[in-house]
C-alpha cells in the first residue's frame, strides 16, 4: 500500500492543490494534524473539506493549532483515529492528537499523560487478546507530537522536545510505522527498534513524505519511506 504522508498544513490549501498526482497515486492519506494556522482556528475547516475531496481514504488526528472540539468534524467524516483504532485491509490505524504544553498560545496543548491516554485503547485491546504478545507489527500510528529522542523531535537549539510517554508506548507495542509532525524543522526519518518514525515536515513549507508498506508472508514491512519537497517535483 502506498500512503501520502502529510502534516502541519496550517491553512495552506494552495499547497494541497500542488499534490494532485500524489493524491491520485496513493491508496490512502495519513495526516498528523494542524489543519489550522497559528491563532486562526477557523482556517482548519477549509483544509479538511479540501482534503476529503482529494482522496476518499484519509486517517487523521488533530494538531496543537486545532481546537479540541474540531475532532467532531473529523468524526462526522469518519476519518479520525484519535483515541480510536481503525482496522482496514489488514492494517490497524490509531492515533494521539495535540501537542505537549509549551507556549500556552495554541488551543490543543496537553500533558504527556493526556497525549498517551489517546492510545490506551490499543493497550486495552492487547489485554483482551490473549493470543497476542502486546506488539502491533501491522499498526500505523499517527501522533502530532513526536516521540522523544529521534531526529523528528529536534528543535533548532538541538534539544529533543518529544513525548517520553509516546516513546515508551512505541517501545512496548512496536508498531510498523509512526507518522508525526509538529516540529517543522525536524522533517526526517528515524527508528525506535523496528518501528520507522516519519516526520514529513510542514506541508505549509512544501514538505511531505511517501510511505509504502507490503504484506510479506502474513507480516508487514516498510518497502519505501522518502521525504519530498513540492518545489523539487515541479
Amino acid at each position: 500500500m502506498r500512503f501520502l504522508v502529510l502534516s502541519d498544513i496550517h491553512g495552506d490549501i494552495a499547497a494541497l492543490e500542488k499534490l494532485d498526482e500524489e493524491f491520485a497515486a496513493a491508496d490512502a492519506v495519513l495526516f498528523a494534524g494542524d489543519f489550522a494556522r497559528f491563532n486562526e482556528p477557523d482556517t482548519g475547516l477549509p483544509v479538511l473539506n479540501t482534503l476529503v475531496k482529494k482522496h476518499e481514504t484519509l486517517f487523521s488526528v488533530l494538531g496543537n493549532c486545532d481546537n479540541p472540539e474540531f475532532i467532531k468534524e473529523l468524526e462526522k467524516l469518519d476519518i479520525s483515529v484519535q483515541g480510536d483504532m481503525v482496522f482496514r485491509d489488514g492494517l490497524v490505524f490509531a492515533g494521539s492528537g495535540g501537542a505537549l504544553t509549551f507556549t500556552g498560545n495554541t488551543p490543543n496543548e496537553r500533558t504527556d499523560e493526556e497525549l498517551v491516554s489517546d492510545l490506551h485503547i490499543v493497550l486495552e485491546q492487547s489485554a483482551e487478546n490473549t493470543e497476542q504478545d502486546g506488539t502491533w507489527p501491522n499498526m500505523i500510528l499517527l501522533t502530532h507530537q513526536p516521540p522523544k529522542d529521534t531526529v523528528c523531535d529536534l528543535i533548532t537549539n538541538g534539544i529533543h522536545v518529544g513525548s517520553q510517554l509516546i516513546r515508551q508506548f512505541i517501545e512496548k507495542t512496536q508498531p510498523l510505522a509512526v507518522i508525526t509532525g509538529h516540529i517543522h524543522e525536524s522533517a526526517g526519518i528515524d527508528h525506535i527498534g523496528n518501528t520507522i518514525i516519519i516526520n514529513p515536515g510542514s506541508l505549509a513549507e512544501g514538505k511531505y513524505a511517501i510511505l509504502e508498506v507490503v504484506e510479506n508472508q502474513e507480516s508487514w514491512e516498510v518497502k519505501k519511506a522518502d521525504l519530498y519537497t513540492i518545489s523539487e517535483q515541479i
